[in-house]
């Protein structure tokens, strides 16, 4: 853990000391568990999305890819009647798909990410409300599929399962990023991309792969969000997670100029917006602030960073 991964969890310790005080519910074993699973669920793209951003980009689309994918496992298991392992490996595979899309067209096409992927939250929530008529996809009454819901929204030893399925994905992207070549050259594009590309580095590669690893594990989300759910609705499904995504990271020490991450960093991150949600729900402040703490959650982080790299701009001037 470095310096900004300790602070941070300093951080949340305080802030979820100061609400147990302020209201004991908060360390209930019920509230925990369900806020493990909110941390779990929404840890999971928060990850992918620290991978793009790492890179100097941002994915916009990550909440309309939640609701597109999502309504089309849930059809594809309930209507169609397709086995389950199938259908997620199919959204799983559309996922990646999707990533390779946004990754080609900032590579190849020289497109910007924010573009990109803005057009993609458009076209994928269009596709989701076309495919439903506008309507809502769900698991109609008496429908059961237990070894999915165990799978999913199960409890192994009181621990949500999506919480260990984010676990396992940190602890397999925390060797990808911190202990492999493709970390080292991800950080290096990030960095400075021409830099890199004159040292050898196949910079379009590595771009195209941590978009494709940021929509896979959407995909992955979009699976435990359906099952959590149990009921989607495509025009609000997933709205707003991009910012949820992009908090975490940002919180978690990802800065979007790209070259800086910690997966510790983005866990920790994701861990204190849900505590920041669950305060506001505990202490009955109103949920419609809830976008306006997000919006000063990414305002405080990237000016934080901005202070941050000028001091280190600053220190190696020095002679």
């Amino acid at each position: 853990m470095n310096r900004k991964d300790v602070g941070l969890l300093v951080l949340i310790l305080v802030v979820g000391t100061l609400v147990a005080i302020r209201q004991p519910l908060f360390i209930a074993p019920v509230n925990l568990a369900n806020t493990a699973n909110l941390i779990g669920l929404f840890g999971l793209f928060a990850i992918g999305q620290g991978f793009v951003i790492i890179t100097g980009g941002i994915e916009l689309s990550v909440g309309s890819m939640i609701a597109l994918l999502g309504v089309l496992f849930v059809d594809l298991v309930v209507t169609y009647a397709v086995p389950w392992p199938i259908a997620l490996m199919l959204m799983l595979v559309l996922g990646a798909l999707m990533g390779l899309a946004h990754g080609l067209l900032v590579t190849k096409m020289k497109m910007q990410p924010f573009i990109v992927t803005l057009c993609g939250l458009l076209i994928y929530r269009g596709f989701a409300r076309f495919y439903t008529g506008d309507g809502t996809a769900g698991f109609t009454f008496g429908v059961s599929f237990p070894d999915l819901e165990w799978l999913t929204m199960g409890r192994s030893w009181g621990v949500p399962h999506s919480f260990m399925a984010m676990l396992v994905v940190a602890a397999i992207m925390w060797v990808v990023l911190h202990r492999s070549v493709f970390g080292r050259h991800l950080l290096a594009v990030g960095k400075n991309e021409e830099a890199a590309r004159y040292s050898g580095i196949n910079t379009h590669r590595v771009i195209i792969i941590a978009y494709v690893i940021c929509a896979v594990l959407t995909a992955i989300a979009a699976i435990f969000f359906a099952m959590y759910t149990r009921s989607i609705s495509p025009s609000s499904h997933g709205n707003f997670y991009e910012l949820y995504a992009i908090a975490a990271a940002v919180l978690g020490g990802c800065s979007l100029r790209g070259g800086e991450g910690s997966i510790i960093g983005i866990v920790l991150g994701t861990i204190l917006l849900q505590v920041l949600q669950n305060l506001v729900n505990l202490l009955g402040i109103p949920s419609s602030l809830n976008f306006a703490v997000m919006g000063s959650v990414i305002l405080i982080g990237v000016l934080v960073d901005q202070q941050l790299s000028g001091r280190r701009l600053g220190g190696a001037k020095r002679p």
